[in-house]
């Protein structure tokens, strides 16, 4: 399965990882209700406001809860680490979207039933309790929406393996070193336009794993968490593009092997990795169901299958909150 590319992970760099471990429990199922993980108000009230635009700059004010948070073109809500928070920023009566930052990294905004909408993602390592977004209005006004992180626990792999699988040879660390460098300029990436909606489809039809976020310590030597999900399928399965975006790199890595990344819009772009093919090019316009490549075992892994992440404002975040009907 995966080999851990530490150049793709959220949090520090504690170094790289050469060995890749099966996975075979399937994805493990969400929460029954996942409405008490949308982004609650930092502090209760018996009605949460809404801040109007007219806030006074650098005002602290409540989130206001969508109403329901199952909506078919909105990823499900999730204000844990790993996760999504849905924000409402107020009425839309303005057809200029609020700007939306977290921690300085801008963040998708779009129009939902007559509202502003804020689709959040939370690195692996955002702390529990109080966090916030600063939102501007019309360019110049600013005001900060807070709302509640809950607590997530996610599995701990101990593992004890042979020293050549943990330590790189100096030639592989300096390729892996300029290869993190290249991706975080694509990952850095912003386009304005709005995606239609946020929600996809599974790249690949087979098992999905329920490793994401799940931390492993080899030779007692703690390594990144696992910021994506494995989909297990045959060599050469195609790959389809989850939902509409431009390609925006392509290439053949150390850890990841053959890869396709695409940008869905705003900060919002997924990953595929251990291609046997890649059938697209940087530029190329995809809509949802357009054939990427084809499932692989390149790069840093024991067996043929997807390696699929999801990012949102630079955070990798669970992909099962996007995937239409996964549980």
């Amino acid at each position: 399965m995966e080999g851990v590319d530490n150049a793709h992970r959220s949090g520090p760099r504690r170094g790289p990882m050469m060995l890749m471990v099966a996975v075979a429990a399937l994805a493990t199922a969400a929460s029954a209700a996942h409405a008490a993980a949308v982004a609650r108000p930092a502090a209760a009230s018996a009605a949460p406001a809404t801040v109007p635009p007219t806030a006074t700059p650098s005002r602290t004010a409540n989130a206001t809860p969508a109403a329901n948070p199952s909506f078919p073109d909105l990823p499900r809500a999730r204000a844990v680490p790993g996760g999504i928070a849905l924000v409402d920023l107020g009425p839309a009566t303005d057809a200029r979207a609020p700007v939306a930052t977290r921690d300085g990294r801008r963040v998708l905004v779009r129009a939902h039933e007559g509202r502003w909408l804020a689709v959040v993602g939370l690195p692996l390592e955002t702390p529990v309790g109080r966090d916030s977004i600063t939102v501007s209005d019309r360019g110049t006004t600013k005001r900060t929406v807070s709302y509640t992180v809950e607590s997530r626990e996610y599995v701990t792999q101990r593992l004890k393996v042979a020293p050549k699988h943990v330590d790189l040879a100096p030639a592989d660390l300096a390729r892996s070193t300029r290869e993190r460098e290249h991706l975080s300029k694509i990952f850095g990436t912003w386009t304005d336009a709005a995606p239609a909606s946020v929600t996809m489809r599974a790249p690949v039809p087979g098992p999905r794993s329920s490793s994401f976020g799940s931390r492993r310590v080899f030779n007692d030597q703690p390594r990144n968490p696992h910021t994506g999900m494995d989909i297990a399928a045959a060599t050469g399965t195609p790959v389809v593009a989850p939902a509409a975006g431009v390609v925006a790199d392509t290439g053949d890595y150390f850890f990841n092997g053959s890869t396709v990344i695409v940008d869905h819009g705003q900060g919002w772009m997924t990953l595929h990795c251990h291609l046997s093919r890649i059938d697209v090019k940087p530029g190329d316009k995809v809509a949802a169901g357009d054939r990427l490549g084809l499932v692989g075992a390149t790069g840093r892994v024991t067996g043929p299958h997807l390696h699929f992440g999801v990012m949102l404002n630079r955070a990798w975040v669970d992909p099962e909150l996007f995937i239409a009907g996964a549980q």
